[in-house]
């Protein structure tokens, strides 16, 4: 796993490679949706997901832990991704895009994907990197 940092964006970018699938995720702060008196900072984290197996592969569930450093942890499961379990060909990449709120400034998300190989019926789990959330204006 490695880290790449996009000074001129602020954003930064974690990767995981395992299984021959590819996790990216760019998280970033959306002053438009939050509401700072309230203690509400919203963030939409952005995922690419690329198929580099010799076969097709199912996105069929997810699992994220949200940490909130003022709250106790969420744990979230589902069927998919934003509605959907696509099917992903070899060499292709899926991306997706969704939100997370928090009621501090600073947090995190990680998780796990599970894939079905269509070919060798596996069943893979893939780690989300942990990627973090946070208040860009309080490090200022």
């Amino acid at each position: 796993m490695f880290i790449v940092f996009l000074i001129f964006t602020g954003k930064m970018i974690k990767t995981n490679t395992s299984s021959g699938i590819r996790v990216q995720v760019t998280p970033s702060f959306r002053p438009d949706y939050s509401n700072l008196g309230n203690a509400v900072y919203f963030f939409d984290y952005n995922i690419q997901i690329e198929n580099q197996r010799n076969s097709e592969i199912k996105l069929l569930s997810r699992k994220w832990k949200v940490f909130d450093s003022m709250h106790a942890a969420r744990l979230i499961e589902g069927v998919g991704v934003v509605g959907e379990t696509p099917v992903i060909n070899t060499g292709m990449t899926y991306g997706y895009s969704s939100g997370c709120d928090l009621n501090s400034e600073l947090g995190y998300m990680e998780g796990m994907y599970t894939f079905k190989d269509l070919k060798t019926n596996e069943i893979i789990d893939v780690l989300i990197p942990r990627f973090e959330l946070f208040y860009p204006f309080r490090f200022n």
